[in-house]
This record gives structure tokens, C-alpha cells and sequence, in this order.
């Protein structure tokens, strides 16, 4: 089966991730993402939009399946490499891309989505961020300079260091995302706001929006997520207790 569902509407191609319950992005749907991505653009495709199941858009990382590599550091470290390179791809498309998010967005939810050009979320009571320091993480510079890029610096450090996770109205009112829908409507409103994107001339839309996300890029750039300090730190004790609370507090 499919880990990504591939529906095209003319020159905007729809790319749903298809791993229930959540989404948890485990190596294979994050290879699946990146390979999805290349091929809509080799395709033709104008504009994407990346959506999620009903509910959760994506729940983050798949933490038993972390946690099940031990301290393997090899594997943690293509784990980890895996979705950093789907990150890489949505930053770094040559078309427009938009997170349409019927659900929740946590932690590498809320990154895939960061990494989009717009984003629209479900109204109702669905919580997106970066809850990294909830769950024992420490989110790389470069992640943080995501969140900064849409909410500003100083409202991005509260967030961060807190691992808050606002709710849909809240996240509208900061600039965390761009727009809220029904949550039947999501899609749908993706792909209006793509249409529009399209009207415009393409050349100096397209070289203007190069120069306006070269930063996004940057962020996502080695030197700035430094993988192989971050999967040091998943053997920190703190960090392993709050993984493993976290996941006994799902498994009630």
C-alpha cells in the first residue's frame, strides 16, 4: 500500500500522507514524501498541496519506532536523516507548496508544515508547534529559526522553550499559520490559493519567491541542524524519561 495518496487536479497535485492512525513519520514515509515531491515536479506540477488524515495532519516522528533502534546511533542517525531530507524537499521546491492541515501538527507535523510556502489549518480545537522540550527534545537552531521566520523572534523563544502548542485561533493570531477553514474544506481552500498563486506571471513570481525562501533553505542546512549532536543528545537520560512518559501517557 501507498504511504502517499497522489491525487491530481490539472497543474496542482495533491499528496496525502496515507500511514494511519496519525501519520507518525517513520524513515519509509519520509522517503515516500521526498520521492512524492520529485515526482510531481517532474510531472509538471505548478503548485503542490501536502495534506494529512482527518484529525492529526501528522503526529511527528514515529517515537516507538525511535525508541525500538536502542542506542544504535547509525540507525537513529538515518532515522533522523530521512526526515530532515523530506523537510529539505518542501523547502526547497521550485513550485509552491501548502500545508493543508485538517488536524493537529505537532512537533515534525508542525516542521513539515514550516517548511510549506502557506499554511491552512481546520478551525476548531487542533493544536499545532513545536512541543520538542515537552517530550525531552532540544529542537535544532535551525528549527528554531523556522519558528522565528513566522512568528518572530521573541514569541518564538516563549513558544520553544515551552513546547507550546496553540490551538487553531491562537496560531492564526500569531502568523503560525496563514489561514483557518472548515475542516472539509482544507484541501480545497489549498488548492484556491494555489490557483491564484498560478494567475500571476510566472517568471517573476517564481524568482521572487526563490529570493523570499532561500532563507527557509538555509535553515534546514547541515551545518545548522548538526544531525549527529542532536541524535547524541537522544541517549541523554532526560531525554529518554520524557519519551517514554510521553508514550505511556498515549498507551492509557
Amino acid at each position: 500500500m501507498s504511504l502517499i495518496d497522489v491525487t491530481v487536479h490539472g497543474q496542482i497535485h495533491e499528496l496525502r500522507l496515507a500511514r494511519p492512525p496519525v501519520n507518525a513519520l517513520n524513515p519509509d514515509l519520509c522517503k515516500a514524501l521526498t520521492a512524492a515531491l520529485g515526482e510531481a515536479i517532474a510531472q509538471g506540477a505548478r503548485g503542490i498541496v501536502l495534506a494529512g488524515g482527518p484529525k492529526v495532519f501528522s503526529a511527528g516522528l514515529d517515537v516507538p519506532h525511535l525508541l525500538s533502534l536502542g542506542d544504535d546511533q547509525d540507525a537513529l542517525l538515518a532515522a533522523w536523516t530521512a526526515f530532515f531530507e523530506a523537510a529539505r524537499a518542501l523547502a526547497a521546491s521550485p513550485v509552491p507548496v501548502v500545508a493543508a492541515m485538517a488536524g493537529h501538527a505537532p512537533a515534525g507535523g508542525c516542521v513539515l508544515a514550516l517548511c510549506c510556502d502557506y499554511r491552512i489549518m481546520a478551525e476548531g480545537p487542533y493544536r499545532i508547534g513545536l512541543n520538542e522540550t515537552q517530550v525531552g527534545l532540544v529542537a535544532p537552531e535551525g528549527i528554531q529559526s523556522l519558528m522565528a521566520r513566522a512568528v518572530g523572534a521573541h514569541r518564538s523563544e516563549r513558544l520553544l522553550v515551552a513546547g507550546a502548542m496553540p490551538e487553531a485561533d491562537e496560531a492564526l493570531r500569531i502568523g503560525l499559520v496563514d489561514e483557518l477553514t472548515d475542516i472539509d474544506a482544507v484541501a480545497t481552500r489549498a488548492r484556491a490559493w494555489l490557483q491564484d498563486l498560478l494567475q500571476l506571471p510566472q517568471m517573476p513570481m517564481l524568482a521572487t519567491r526563490a529570493i523570499a525562501r532561500a532563507a527557509v533553505v538555509d535553515c534546514l542546512s547541515d551545518a545548522r541542524i548538526d544531525l549527529p549532536r542532536f541524535v547524541a543528545q537522544w541517549s541523554h537520560p532526560d531525554t529518554q524519561a520524557a519519551l517514554r512518559a510521553m508514550l505511556a501517557k498515549i498507551g492509557k
